[in-house]
């Protein structure tokens, strides 16, 4: 403004000095107009200079502007402490920046979880969908993901068990694990063994054929014809009246194989489990090893295990399952479904979560009492070697992966209701905070999900 305040009077005094030459004597005319030509072209060049310092300025503002509002990806944050009229959970909606990584939550945000204590998210392989599970009312609620990452309440159904804890989806099926069979005699007061359940996708759409006017509908859960219900029990052959408490839940990128951790809550130390399932036409699953889940407790590590997360490898080929009580995650190979060991690796005290980026050779693991994130690389034999440790927020409790670039991740703090966000290196795996990191969350955040911001994962675009 002050330039163009000191051009604009600069331009006034031109002016007068050209009438001012304009009455003096005819001796002078020559000179004058000789004068009053130099002045015009003075006046001429100068608000030139000023529409191409004016336009300079613009392209410049309006390339800053685009940095700035760079978004890679949507993150959704689901905070379980009840909120609200209704006490439902809440949904953050984080957009992730593509230079600086910095994580900002949308306008409209936070968004109600439709349900109370969300516990658990996952996406459609579409990226157009997302399903939040709320313990408390034993729901999974689907949302409508809109182009600017706002979300809409779809549909909402029943879990076949009793407190979902854990969820996953590919393009075919939807799967739910609830820490009770929904049996009569099941509750906290008297717990039994958890369960697994699938949901069949179909596709949507407009057409007046389509079953839901979304791009994937939730179809009826699939139905296990050795009971004869909804569900496949999480119970060992050997000792079926023990407590099965599963953790977590985790389906191949192929599709073929759907694994649930667990532990026997009734023995003393606890032992952890791994049941295997193949997936068959609508989501049927047929147990893997005749129903016998692999012994995390075999060999070296004896009793005294607890697996707390579990993740795959994009190829279909390695499983990575944490340990918390002993502070491990486990490597294995992946044959025909089966599980077979690879070598354990030390993380951090109480291990929590573990994902593997999708792109590059390098696995996370959150430490949920040390609030440190330790990464990992990954040999060709698909074992797990250290490369550094870093600070998150406080009891980080789950973490995630930008699925358009994969190079920036995140991890969910619950002790101090924040965000961490890193920016990781393509070539050592190591993490660098994300500008202004952490970021603020409601109250008591448990999971998350992401999704690209163009939904197919093809890069960045511009808001």
């Amino acid at each position: 403004m002050r330039m163009k305040f000191s051009r604009s009077s600069q331009r006034s005094q031109n002016q007068r000095g050209l009438i001012a030459k304009s009455q003096e004597p005819s001796r002078r005319d020559q000179q004058g107009a000789a004068t009053s030509k130099t002045a015009k072209n003075g006046v001429i060049h100068s608000g030139f200079a000023l529409l191409l310092i004016a336009a300079a300025s613009l392209v410049a503002a309006s390339l800053i502007t685009a940095c700035e509002t760079l978004t890679v990806d949507f993150v959704f944050v689901a905070s379980s402490k009840a909120a609200g009229t209704n006490n439902y959970g809440e949904i953050d909606v984080f957009e992730i920046n593509s230079e600086s990584g910095r994580m900002r939550q949308i306008p409209t945000s936070p968004f109600p979880s439709e349900g109370r204590d969300p516990v658990a998210e996952a996406v459609s392989a579409d990226y157009q969908n997302l399903f939040v599970v709320n313990q408390d009312d034993n729901t999974i609620v689907q949302f409508i993901v809109g182009n600017d990452g706002k979300l809409y309440p779809f549909n909402t159904v029943n879990t076949p068990g009793i407190f979902p804890l854990a969820i996953t989806a590919n393009k075919s099926n939807v799967f739910v694990v609830d820490t009770y069979q929904p049996l009569p005699l099941c509750s906290t007061a008297d717990p039994c063994p958890g369960s697994i359940a699938v949901y069949p996708l179909a596709a949507g759409g407009s057409s007046s054929s389509a079953p839901c006017a979304a791009s994937v509908c939730l179809g009826t859960p699939a139905t296990n014809p050795a009971n004869a219900s909804q569900f496949w029990p999480l119970t060992l052959i050997s000792a079926p009246s023990d407590v099965i408490v599963p953790t977590a839940v985790n389906v191949l990128a192929s599709g073929a194989y759907v694994y649930v951790t667990a532990y026997d809550s009734s023995v003393t130390p606890n032992r952890g489990y791994v049941f295997g399932f193949a997936v068959g036409s609508g989501g049927a699953l047929t147990p893997l090893n005749g129903g016998v889940p692999h012994d995390m407790g075999v060999g070296s590590k004896g009793f005294g295990i607890r697996p707390s997360a579990i993740a795959s490898d994009p190829t279909s080929t390695y499983v990575y399952v944490t340990d918390s009580t002993n502070g491990i995650v486990v490597s294995y190979s992946v044959a025909s479904g089966i599980l077979t060991e690879i070598k354990d690796t030390p993380t951090g005290n109480q291990p929590s979560a573990v994902v593997v980026d999708p792109t590059y050779a390098y696995a996370y693991v959150t430490n949920e009492t040390d609030a440190t994130v330790t990464a990992y690389s990954i040999s060709s034999g698909g074992g797990l070697t250290s490369v550094g440790t870093f600070a998150t927020g406080l009891q980080p409790v789950a973490l995630g992966i930008d699925p358009s670039t994969n190079h920036f991740l995140f991890t969910v703090n619950f002790l101090d209701n924040t965000v961490s966000g890193f920016e990781l290196s393509t070539t050592t795996g190591t993490l660098l905070d994300a500008q202004f990191s952490p970021f603020a969350t409601n109250a008591q955040p448990v999971a998350a999900a992401a999704i690209p911001h163009n939904g197919t994962g093809g890069g960045i675009q511009s808001q």
